[in-house]
């Protein structure tokens, strides 16, 4: 860090020193002083406007950009969760909560909503509680899944563009938390009921994140991807049934 300041310094007496030596030579032809600081005066009462459009406007113009393409690319990732493992949670585990039709209710996406409707989804899932029974779920089942998908999920916690990107790396870390305290049981069967209690914490807590973020990611295939949009509506948990044959 140290050396690449002393470079910064060095090159800008370079710079100075460089100006300096144009503005010797062209008094030595000109032998005008009058209209070098003239200039010099117009270049400097410029310069605040050249920061201005160069540094803030341009600049945040450019950045803008670089985080539009991140985001992009960051979406296509998290497509790829939801094709992968997401999908899956969200439908399997749905049929085993008490209050499925609730959130059903409220998380059933149709081709209509606006984003005033996405808004109110988006606000029921960020507070939403599942009632769950562990003992109405197949612990092992689901041990046997996250166990498949963990070198998936792994390849997915290595991505720098996740660092653009908070929630969806809480929910990797959440579905990979319930992975760990599945796989560190040898057995599910006969689990106490604080045990119990415990791991049905850990599955709300993933889905409520996968909730949410289901939602933007559904809601950002409705704007720029309608194709991806409509295999959605025709085949996400939320709905009475669901078919991918067009009718």
């Amino acid at each position: 860090m140290r050396k690449r300041f002393s470079f910064v310094i060095y090159l800008a007496i370079a710079f100075v020193a460089l100006s300096a030596l144009a503005y010797f030579i062209h008094y030595l032809i000109f032998r005008d002083v009058r209209h070098i600081f003239i200039y010099m005066v117009g270049d400097l009462a410029f310069l605040p406007l050249q920061v201005l459009l160069v540094v803030i406007i341009i600049e945040r113009l450019l950045a803008r950009r670089e985080m539009q393409a991140k985001l992009e690319k960051l979406n296509m990732v998290v497509g790829a969760f939801f094709s992968e493992l997401g999908n899956h949670l969200l439908q399997d585990l749905l049929e085993h909560f008490d209050n499925r039709l609730e959130i059903s209710s409220h998380l059933n996406v149709t081709e209509s909503w606006t984003k005033r409707d996405f808004q109110k989804a988006v606000d029921f899932a960020y507070h939403l509680k599942v009632d769950v029974d562990c003992r109405n779920i197949d612990l092992g089942r689901l041990k046997a899944f996250l166990a498949q998908k963990r070198t998936f999920l792994l390849t997915l916690l290595e991505n720098p563009s996740l660092l653009e990107h908070d929630r969806f790396t809480d929910l990797l870390w959440a579905v990979t938390h319930l992975d760990e305290e599945l796989e560190a049981r040898p057995s599910l069967i006969g689990l106490p009921e604080k045990d119990l209690e415990h791991l049905a914490v850990d599955i709300q807590r993933m889905y409520d994140h996968l909730a949410s973020e289901w939602l933007d990611y559904v809601q950002h295939l409705k704007a720029k991807y309608p194709f991806l949009f409509s295999l959605v509506l025709r085949m996400h948990p939320f709905q009475e049934q669901q078919s991918p044959i067009i009718t």
